[in-house]
């Protein structure tokens, strides 16, 4: 392939990334409240973890927050699903991907990516906090970008909460005793982050942090 074919694809790539920039942008903005949930897709509805993330979804959406997560199944469906119980906006930040993720049945308000990063994006620009259910690779990508976003000062401090301490806590326990004992973090980076099992501890986190009643 001759150079120019290659700026040609180069170009056609920037088209295509911007236009999935503009109309994600059009789609969220009127989304002033909305909370980003993230978790596994491979758990069914009768996990723990599922009813878990409807419950809080819900709860959230009665408190007056719009519900955004990845639009697929598992934890994703249930976020959507207590979005859609409670009556708050719903939406899904659906991706191309090769097992060809549908997205649920409760997602309202639909948006499709070719893009990981650019999905990412949206994620971060209209959530007021990430909630942070147990999950796989996809889920630890979005929570220590988060919270590396917000130690590098890129994005402004909100609440990330993990939820459901029996899945996390070896985790944090090797982030306090090792990261940190080796100096990769200070503690105050340990402060990023809340810990919790409660539903309603979400809601009371998040309406905290924003002086809401």
């Amino acid at each position: 392939m001759r150079i120019d074919e290659y700026e040609e694809d180069d170009r056609a790539r920037v088209r295509r990334i911007a236009k999935e920039f503009d109309n994600g942008f059009r789609a969220l903005s009127k989304f002033r409240n909305a909370v980003s949930i993230f978790g596994s897709s491979r758990l069914t509805p009768k996990d723990e973890y599922y009813k878990l993330a409807e419950k809080t979804a819900y709860l959230l959406g009665k408190a007056g927050y719009e519900i955004i997560s990845g639009g697929g199944p598992s934890i994703m469906e249930a976020a959507n699903k207590g979005a859609a119980r409670a009556g708050s906006a719903s939406i899904g930040l659906n991706i191309y991907i090769p097992t060809e993720q549908r997205a649920n049945p409760y997602v309202k308000t639909l948006l499709e990516f070719h893009y990981f990063f650019v999905r990412k994006v949206m994620f971060v620009r209209y959530a007021k906090a990430f909630v942070i259910f147990p999950g796989g690779y996809g889920t630890m990508d979005e929570l220590f970008e988060s919270v590396n976003l917000i130690q590098t000062g890129r994005i402004p401090q909100f609440p990330v909460i993990l939820v459901g301490g029996r899945y996390w806590r070896g985790l944090l326990h090797w982030i306090m005793s090792v990261m940190l004992r080796r100096g990769c973090i200070g503690a105050n980076d340990l402060s990023l982050f809340s810990l919790v099992d409660k539903p309603e501890d979400v809601v009371h986190i998040i309406n905290k942090f924003y002086h809401r009643p």
